[in-house]
């Protein structure tokens, strides 16, 4: 079979543009209604998706427009895929957990025992927090800052894989008849004590059915480069257009080759926020409705968020971006893109707000099933993606739209499966299972 590209349903709550939630078809409450994602969850299964994508935050949205944003209303996404896992049998199931506020221990055994429970189909996307507000939350005056994150990110990733690899793939018996439970050179202490963590181990959770779960990274800044191209297995970006998404896989993919890994064991997947319909002009009135619903203080505060935590509500809506120093608690790589769109075409703060409602700095496409599918067979012919992390404008419907009308554009010209070929996650994405170096 030729090569195909992977696809992710990004599921957040009630869709990804920061006005989805106005939307009449929107159901209430969406953010903690079991019901609507168990049915977003068998949509895209039913379309043969790679994987379901759930992003998170540790704190609820803040600030003077927080309370006409749908962002505080929202499962811990570990649990709802737990429950997620016990109505579907095939799709990947990738949680967001952020190494800032946690502890290697409680993540690597929330992840061994989803994986357990969906019988490998679990991923972790790690991440560092780009949201100050989170420090509020677990006893910190202050939000670490980039470097730290980071240096504690990659130990804290050392030490979750050292505990997922404590027994071997055989170690547990349970023979009735001799009295044996697992045998004892199947276990492993991992005894590390580094700068973050001091962790014993073993995990308390039997290794993973694919190995380990699928570790999945989004950092852009160079330090996010340096961690993906040593332990990344699938990293998800943000890339505005073809040149800009060429230029960042060939550099990845040099970085895991020069850190001594095989290039296709990491797959890139850029997030691209589509809005597809049965005539291009349907889908230009579907966004544009959208559009419409945008409160302008509500996309100015997006902004500052994105941009790295920074209050832009003293400024004039109709003014340029300021210039702001290179934020030292969010995303450096999203602040440095958002920044370079505002000057290339030349947008006011409530316009370059109105402009990253939806897809928030992500590739957007409005069209057409064969439009969108020109783009994605593009990107991904030339050199730009492995697969791609898709955004519905809002649910379900958005999803609803990629399923009827883009999934069987790209089954048509041979790019996307029909079917699962295998059950874990790894499978779908054509991903070797690791050996446990311990115990080969």
């Amino acid at each position: 079979m030729s090569r195909q590209l992977h696809l992710g349903a990004f599921l957040m709550a009630t869709g990804h543009h920061i006005a989805a939630w106005r939307h009449p078809s929107v159901p209430r409450g969406a953010g903690v209604d079991i019901a609507h994602y168990r049915a977003l969850a068998r949509l895209a299964e039913a379309a043969c998706f790679d994987l379901l994508f759930i992003a998170d935050s540790v704190a609820a949205a803040e600030g003077p427009q927080a309370a006409r944003m749908a962002r505080s209303d929202l499962f811990e996404p570990l649990t709802l895929l737990a429950a997620l896992s016990g109505v579907t049998e095939r799709i990947g199931l990738v949680a967001t957990v952020t190494t800032s506020y946690h502890e290697p221990y409680s993540v690597a055994r929330a992840f061994a025992s989803l994986d357990q429970l969906s019988a490998g189909r679990a991923g972790w996307n790690l991440v560092t927090s780009d949201a100050a507000a989170e420090a509020g939350n677990f006893g910190r005056d202050s939000h670490l800052g980039h470097a730290e994150r980071y240096v504690r990110a990659s130990e804290f990733q050392q030490v979750v894989n050292g505990l997922w690899d404590s027994w071997a793939d055989d170690a547990f018996v349970r023979d009735q008849a001799s009295g044996q439970y697992y045998r004892a050179d199947g276990v492993r202490a991992l005894d590390h004590r580094g700068e973050h963590f001091a962790v014993r181990g073993p995990l308390n959770v039997p290794r993973s059915p694919q190995g380990r779960p699928v570790l999945v990274q989004a950092g852009a800044s160079p330090a996010g480069l340096d961690l993906a191209a040593r332990s990344a297995e699938v990293v998800f970006t943000a890339q505005p257009d073809l040149a800009s998404a060429q230029a960042f896989y060939g550099d990845l993919k040099r970085r895991v080759a020069a850190a001594g890994r095989s290039p296709d064991s990491l797959k890139i997947m850029p997030g691209v926020y589509v809005t597809v319909a049965a005539t291009a002009a349907e889908a230009r009135t579907k966004e544009a409705e959208l559009r419409e619903l945008v409160d302008p203080q509500v996309g100015i505060a997006l902004l500052g968020r994105m941009l790295g935590n920074f209050d832009l509500s003293g400024y004039p809506p109709d003014g340029p971006l300021p210039e702001l120093p290179l934020t030292d608690s969010g995303q450096q790589s999203r602040q440095r893109l958002l920044t370079d769109l505002a000057r290339r075409e030349n947008l006011s703060l409530a316009q370059l707000g109105r402009r990253i409602a939806g897809g928030r700095g992500h590739l957007s496409l409005v069209g057409t099933a064969s439009e969108v599918a020109d783009v994605l067979q593009r990107w991904f012919e030339q050199g730009a993606a492995d697969g791609f992390n898709l955004m519905a404008p809002l649910l379900p419907s958005g999803l609803a739209d990629i399923v009827q009308h883009l999934v069987p554009e790209l089954q048509r010209r041979g790019l996307f499966r029909k079917a699962y070929q295998g059950r874990t996650l790894r499978e779908h994405l054509g991903l070797a299972q690791p050996a446990n170096p311990h115990f080969t």
